[in-house]
């Protein structure tokens, strides 16, 4: 896997940067969108990430507009959205394709690090009772899915879009990532 430290990604604010400035934290990678069921997870996100920074964590949000046109606002309105809706703190990135031909870099580093995510079965269930065909392993399957990166630059773990930022298995996870050394 290429060092994910130096792939270079655009914050929403629009200036190109690298991962870099991370380096030693923990890192929750995970793309978002405004306009999905999934939505709330940002008052979940924005909690984990208030409650854990200090100790390392950063939440990453990457917003996608790859399922079903759930992220259609330029920079500026996802910006806005983000915190006048959930008071959102943590960094966001300009808006990137997580799937497809147009896969960011980021994106295909991460789902070629770790294929499976934890939890995976009932948010495919629930696609599927939608009418939608969800991706195959190993991309991404749905808006808010969450890369966890270690303090050493390596994917974690993985979890479906349905684990929330408050289920156990994702909370632990963070919590042994926070325990590490760089």
């Amino acid at each position: 896997m290429s060092n994910l430290y130096e792939i270079p990604v655009t914050s929403i604010d629009g200036t190109t940067q690298t991962l870099e400035p991370y380096k030693g934290k923990v890192l929750l990678v995970v793309n978002v969108a405004s306009k999905c069921g999934l939505t709330p997870q940002y008052e979940g996100l924005e909690k984990l990430y208030e409650s854990k920074h200090a100790a390392g964590l950063e939440v990453l949000g990457f917003p996608a507009n790859d399922f079903l046109g759930q992220e259609p606002g330029s920079e500026e309105e996802i910006k806005a959205f983000c915190s006048l809706t959930y008071d959102v703190k943590f960094p966001l990135f300009a808006k990137i394709s997580v799937v497809g031909d147009g896969q960011h870099p980021l994106y295909q580093a991460l789902t070629r690090a770790l294929p499976d995510a934890t939890g995976e079965g009932p948010m495919r269930e629930k696609l599927k009772g939608y009418g939608i065909q969800a991706n195959p392993v190993p991309e991404v399957q749905w808006n808010f899915e969450k890369f966890l990166i270690g303090r050493n630059g390596r994917v974690a773990a993985r979890f479906a879009p349905d684990v929330t930022a408050d289920d156990p298995r994702l909370v632990e996870a963070v919590d042994a990532e926070l325990a590490k050394s760089a």
